[in-house]
């Protein structure tokens, strides 16, 4: 069942969507062909370093929702939400609750690791943008260890996301999927909308 647009907010803007979407594409592309398309893996292994790039700037300079001042906090506040999730009283955000801004946190920080691991093992069979550098001599079994690593707990990351998604959407009784595509949430009863950097933001008279 469809919102009506006066009912809803605009939280995420469409660089933050073609981001978070192209994301997706590109490493389950890298993450399938490993083995047999190591050109098309080295290639989507270097437009998810450039995704990774964006969305790390986009975090400081980016729209409001889309800055980490918006959603990071503290651990203590990741397991207080952790909590109030198992007593059924979560709050809900319009944009990253604090569970959703630590597994983004977590995604950034491995997905940068396999990139690393990834770009180096390249390098040391000559390849790649930093062969012929110091990362050339590095470790080939160690680097592999590391890169199947990093790729596998991604992977774990992203089934744990997709899940609190679909647990906050059941809970909150909205489509978060359907949020990330059309950039739009319903807002709280009783609130109003602020703009902010050609964003709303809710606020409760």
């Amino acid at each position: 069942m469809s919102i009506p647009i006066d009912d809803t907010v605009k939280v995420w803007d469409p660089l933050i969507r073609v981001f978070h979407w192209s994301l997706v594409f590109f490493f389950f592309l890298a993450y399938f062909t490993e083995d047999d398309w190591m050109t098309l893996h080295s290639y989507a292994g270097y437009c998810i370093a450039l995704l990774v790039l964006f969305r790390l700037i986009w975090g400081f300079i980016g729209t409001h929702h889309a800055r980490f001042a918006d959603f990071v906090t503290a651990p203590t506040d990741v397991i207080v939400y952790l909590k109030q999730i198992w007593h059924g009283k979560a709050k809900r955000y319009i944009g990253h609750n604090p569970a959703g801004a630590a597994m983004i946190l977590v995604l950034l920080i491995s997905l940068s690791i396999t990139i690393l691991s990834g770009v180096s093992l390249y390098a040391t069979e000559g390849y790649g943008p930093l062969a012929n550098t110091f990362l050339s001599s590095w470790p080939e079994g160690a680097l592999e260890e590391i890169h199947e690593f990093f790729a596998n707990f991604t992977v774990l990351m992203v089934a744990i996301h997709v899940g609190g998604v679909l647990f906050s959407s059941l809970q909150h009784r909205e489509n978060l999927v359907r949020a990330m595509i059309s950039g739009r949430k319903r807002k709280a009863p009783g609130a109003h909308s602020e703009k902010c950097d050609g964003h709303y933001q809710e606020k409760h008279s």
